[in-house]
């Protein structure tokens, strides 16, 4: 990210095989340009985002960013991700002071430790060539390693074979990070799109990218309940909850190595069949 004006923000988008900017490096970039307009005390713990159009990975991007309010425990910004003239993405986030309260979270839920699971390539390996291609078109180029829980419901819609909308996985940055929250934030960020609204076809017995859909990302929110470290290990837990009228929610938990919860993800998304 380059620094042009007090609110104003130049990123770039990582070369990939896909056509469009991926949403996630989108969101993580908006969010890095707002948290820089923000006291470094104040900690990132929610942004809410709209998906306006689809980015073009060839052409820079431009985050304006709207210093709504600084108050005294909360701070608001909204940033604007411009491409060519016209707004792409819009996230509003909100920063908070650290207090003192209350403290609740739901009961662990079983899941393997990342150490038992095999690498993402290890499972790609066995995999057929579409499903290879696949991965590493939404994938190869990701700074993320991931591992994941079970078989994920693309295997079972390429056998011809619904399943349900649940896919689990851990992921960590590929390379230790320094030690701002901030960036760390941002990482979450990226990662809290990655695959979520493919949960919300498995039911369907067909994918994403099966050429019977017309899919992308409307918005997406993201909480953040503590403060995450991404080069080590958290654990994605999404599910696709609902799907109707060409439209798909999906919801996600984010919990670190010890259990904790460290975020809350929901993302609706347009599927519109193909006739």
């Amino acid at each position: 990210m380059e620094r042009l004006d007090t609110f104003l923000f130049r990123g770039t988008a990582t070369p990939t095989r896909h056509t469009r900017v991926f949403g996630g490096e989108v969101a993580a970039q908006a969010l890095m340009a707002a948290g820089r307009t923000v006291p470094a005390d104040r900690l990132v713990h929610s942004l809410h985002a709209y998906f306006l159009r689809p980015g073009d990975p060839a052409a820079p991007l431009v985050y304006q960013v709207d210093p709504i309010r600084d108050g005294g425990s909360f701070t608001t910004r909204r940033t604007v991700a411009v491409q060519h003239g016209k707004p792409i993405f819009h996230l509003s986030a909100s920063f908070h002071r650290p207090e003192e309260g209350f403290s609740h979270q739901p009961a662990k839920t079983d899941r393997p430790e990342p150490e038992e699971l095999p690498s993402d390539r290890e499972v790609l390996s066995a995999a057929d060539t579409a499903t290879r291609e696949w991965f590493a078109t939404v994938h190869g180029d990701s700074p993320l390693e991931i591992r994941f829980a079970a078989e994920l419901p693309r295997f079972a819609a390429l056998r011809g074979e619904s399943a349900p909308p649940v896919q689990r996985f851990w992921f960590r940055t590929r390379e230790a990070l320094p030690d701002d929250p901030l960036l760390h934030a941002c990482a979450v960020a990226y990662a809290s799109d990655l695959l979520l609204l493919s949960s919300s076809v498995a039911p369907h017995a067909t994918t994403l990218d099966s050429g019977g859909l017309q899919f992308a990302s409307l918005d997406h929110t993201l909480w953040l309940h503590a403060t995450p470290r991404a080069d080590d290990w958290v654990f994605y837990d999404q599910e696709g909850l609902w799907a109707g009228g060409a439209r798909a929610l999906c919801r996600g938990s984010l919990t670190d190595r010890s259990h904790r919860l460290i975020g809350s993800v929901v993302q609706e998304g347009l599927i519109r069949p193909l006739r």
